[in-house]
């Protein structure tokens, strides 16, 4: 017999409904949740009560909205002074919580810039990803780390500016190879003076606003002035550097004259999936493009997409002056305002109809369109392989997530373990994960030791974060590179965490140790081989390439920190900033052991205090 006690809790719109009486017409954000409490929809409202009774209607509601109510156990609320304040929270709840109705951006990474420092006489030119925290000029953002270094290889053809560190140029005592090539001037052992290098700094940074008119101008008189002084060699550099200028203007293709400072936003949409192309104009010049694959619904439309990628886009970058789209958005003055608000000057939103700004819509939405076309065959392509997978290892479904593990070392040393993640869209590179391995009491060179430290970790910690395996992030099938053994010791420490329904697959070379003679091992059955043409086993080498590439890496990255590393990482209270100015001020980390007290409490940002801590610290090692 059911008691009342054991009845569902209830769902819904009755649910809702009750909400209303506690509801007034405040601005706000409110949280949709279902009975397990985990959040389904972040929403914002000019007016709560308004918009929560708009829920509680029977009908009037899209597929995707339906479902929502029909799974809503509780809701959260937030009231907020202004709309517009409530627009940025959405965005940024959004972002945070990942609510499974709403539409989601879910690439999130920082883009480069081009930095100028001041902080030497010869100002370096470099690249620059992050907090904008060094003195000097920062432009940007490019598209890509490809298109800033693109930018930067034509500047220095130009300029010939000097790309290398401080502690560099300070201990050079003759030109580099980049002087040689023709792609610095050398100051760094007077080859150039100190005026004449300031001017070439003065026009890259024209260049970089987007005055390189001005600055071909300038050269083309500087050159018919040196040929007419007889200063042929002069006259001819001079020549090199406005060639190199016009072929920087060809290469750079679209150079919109009308538009000096903009974002172009192209949306596509079709199949129930969305590509965002987001093109960099900056001082009329392009710099880059990036497309994008929002999380969306079947049913969502264009202006609900674009407007949720606009506040997720910008709500940890800096807006230009002009977001120039190709669909209008549901609220554009809010947004406006909102983007406005946070940066403290003008931003206008757009959707031209005509002239040269449509021209750049087009161009960016053909972009977002063909973009999207190659997305969906690769993804249908991808789930033909992961069906494949799923019928080669008698899975019980194709997998959402694969994960495959690689370890890397040299004789023991600096060893790592990777793993990379893949699913029905590919590689999830923001997935990917390296291990330090730590164990102490591992034998140099121990494989299936450094394995079960990898996985040890791995699950301990997945067990932490996602108990229920509500969140996405439990994998449907393990991919080991190995043998039995390797995964005997994987079977080993999963059952020590009480994991034991995840299928497990130990990719091993064959006999010959040839591509295309895997053998594949699993937990209590026959080892196994697909044919060699067989798409499957393509699919699988690619993975565990992928897996050794990532490991790779890893491991080179730590060898080489390892290598870089100077006595000064183990000095406490020296850090990056402070390391770098001791470095460029002694020259080396040997020459700080020696400096007195007085020269180390010379060099700009150490204090006295510290600069006793590191005399103590030296002369104390002896």
């Amino acid at each position: 017999m059911t008691t009342p006690n054991d009845s569902p809790p209830p769902q819904g719109r009755q649910v809702i409904q009750a909400y209303l009486k506690s509801l007034d017409s405040s601005p706000g954000v409110y949280r949709m949740l279902d009975a397990e409490s985990r959040v389904l929809y972040v929403g914002k409202a000019r007016n709560l009560r308004a918009r929560v009774s708009s829920y509680a209607r029977p009908t009037g509601h899209s597929g995707r909205i339906s479902r929502m109510i029909a799974n809503t156990a509780s809701m959260m609320f937030l009231t907020t002074k202004t709309e517009t304040e409530a627009l940025l929270l959405e965005q940024n709840l959004i972002k945070q919580l990942k609510p499974k109705f709403n539409v989601l951006l879910r690439d999130d990474k920082s883009f480069p810039n081009i930095l100028v420092t001041a902080d030497h006489d010869y100002p370096q030119i470099k690249k620059h990803r992050g907090a904008k925290k060094e003195k000097g000029s920062y432009y940007g953002p490019f598209a890509s780390a490809g298109a800033v270094n693109r930018t930067l290889n034509q500047l220095q053809r130009v300029f010939l500016l000097r790309d290398c560190s401080n502690a560099m140029f300070d201990s050079r005592t003759r030109p580099c190879l980049q002087h040689q090539i023709k792609r610095c001037s050398a100051p760094c052992v007077g080859k150039i003076s100190a005026e004449e290098y300031r001017q070439t700094v003065r026009d890259a940074e024209r260049f970089l606003s987007g005055k390189s008119t001005e600055i071909q101008g300038r050269l083309a008189q500087d050159m018919a002035e040196a040929s007419e002084a007889m200063e042929f060699e002069r006259a001819a550099a001079l020549r090199d550097r406005i060639k190199a200028l016009t072929q920087v203007q060809t290469a750079q293709g679209i150079n919109p004259q009308g538009v000096n400072e903009a974002d172009i936003i192209a949306l596509h949409m079709e199949g129930g999936q969305a590509c965002v192309q987001v093109f960099f104009i900056r001082a009329n010049q392009n710099w880059g493009n990036r497309d994008y694959y929002p999380r969306v619904g079947a049913d969502v439309d264009a202006a609900e997409v674009l407007e949720a990628f606009i506040g997720q886009f910008y709500d940890t970058r800096e807006p230009p002056r002009q977001l120039i789209l190709s669909n209008e958005i549901e609220n554009p003055d809010l947004m406006a305002e909102a983007l406005s608000g946070k940066i403290g000057r003008k931003v206008e939103l757009l959707v031209p109809r005509r002239g040269e700004k449509a021209e750049l819509v087009d161009g960016a939405l053909r972009n977002a369109r063909e973009s999207l076309a190659r997305k969906m065959a690769e993804t249908a392509t991808q789930t033909k392989l992961l069906q494949g997978l799923a019928d080669a290892f008698d899975l019980p479904k194709p997998p959402d997530r694969i994960e495959v593990y690689d370890n890397s070392h040299i004789q023991g040393t600096n060893a790592v373990g990777a793993m990379i993640v893949a699913g029905p869209e590919g590689m999830m590179k923001n997935q990917y994960r390296k291990f330090n391995i730590r164990g102490d009491d591992l034998t140099p060179g121990d494989d299936f030791g450094m394995m079960k430290e990898v996985l040890h970790r791995r699950f301990k910690r997945l067990i932490k974060e996602d108990p229920d395996r509500s969140r996405g992030l439990w994998p449907d099938l393990l991919l080991i590179d190995g043998g039995a053994g390797q995964v005997s010791a994987v079977a080993s420490i999963m059952a020590q965490h009480g994991v034991q329904d995840i299928p497990m697959v130990g990719v091993a070379k064959g006999i010959d140790r040839d591509a295309g003679k895997e053998e594949f091992h699993r937990v209590g059955k026959r080892v196994m081989a697909l044919r060699h043409n067989d798409p499957v086993l393509y699919f699988v080498q690619r993975l565990r390439d992928e897996a050794h590439r990532f490991a790779i890496g890893t491991h080179r990255a730590k060898r080489a920190k390892g290598v870089s590393a100077t006595p000064l990482d183990d000095v406490p209270g020296v850090g990056a900033a402070r390391k770098r100015a001791l470095l460029a001020h002694f020259g080396s980390a040997k020459a700080v052991g020696r400096a007195n007290l007085s020269d180390l409490k010379a060099v700009e940002g150490v204090s006295d205090a510290l600069a006793e801590t590191i005399y103590g610290y030296f002369h104390e090692k002896g």
